[in-house]
């Protein structure tokens, strides 16, 4: 993601507004067309404009976008966004009259990049996406540091288990149980983990 408007994006706002709409939903469409048009003159590349109530977790699936824009819509929309992404997370980007603290929060904890008040000026376009890019790439780096620890030490656990079933079947010690792990992940060309997950599967068989 060096160069953001080389990113592919998709925007789910108001494409226009329904006959005989009321006010307010005129100005969203309005703020919607000008979205779309603030981003394309800054030169991002916009994949597809889409309706809040249109299929997106087929559509998402199917444009593979870098970048999803939520502008301004219910917060049932932008549920549909977050679940779509949960499997393939990407830059979630929305953009909001409502100035609801724990609206912003919520949407935050469930995966927004950036929630940004008060729409968005032509001139501000680069510098929040720019800032919901790099917290985007923070926060994956944040998850994998924190799915590799919760991984190691699930296999630590899983070692220690196997090194107890061999302390007490072969009454050795803690050293020595840990050397007969190695030298059988060894001769196996696997990691220590697996060869003691496998000592524990045989011995639930054998109960």
């Amino acid at each position: 993601m060096n160069d953001s408007k080389q990113l592919k994006i998709v925007v789910i706002n108001s494409l226009v507004a329904p006959e005989g709409a009321d006010q307010a939903a005129q100005l969203q469409a309005e703020r919607a067309r000008a979205l779309r048009i603030g981003l394309l003159e800054n030169g991002y590349n916009i994949l597809a404009a889409l309706p809040p109530d249109a299929d997106l977790a087929e559509q998402i699936a199917q444009l593979q976008p870098d970048v999803i824009i939520v502008d301004e819509q219910s917060d049932a929309a932008l549920k549909k966004v977050v679940d779509a992404t949960v499997n393939a997370p990407r830059p979630i980007v929305c953009f909001t009259q409502d100035k609801d603290r724990q609206k912003m929060q919520a949407a935050m904890e469930a995966g927004v990049s950036a929630y940004v008040v008060e729409g968005l000026s032509a001139e501000r376009v680069m510098a929040v996406m720019d800032v919901a890019l790099a917290r985007f790439e923070v926060d994956q780096k944040l998850r994998n540091e924190l799915s590799e620890t919760k991984l190691k030490l699930a296999e630590r656990k899983v070692i220690e288990r196997a090194k107890g079933l061999l302390m007490e079947r072969h009454h050795c010690t803690e050293d020595e149980a840990y050397k007969r792990l190695r030298r059988l992940a060894m001769d196996k060309n696997l990691k220590l983990s697996e060869v003691a997950q496998r000592m524990l599967d045989v011995a639930d068989l054998l109960l």
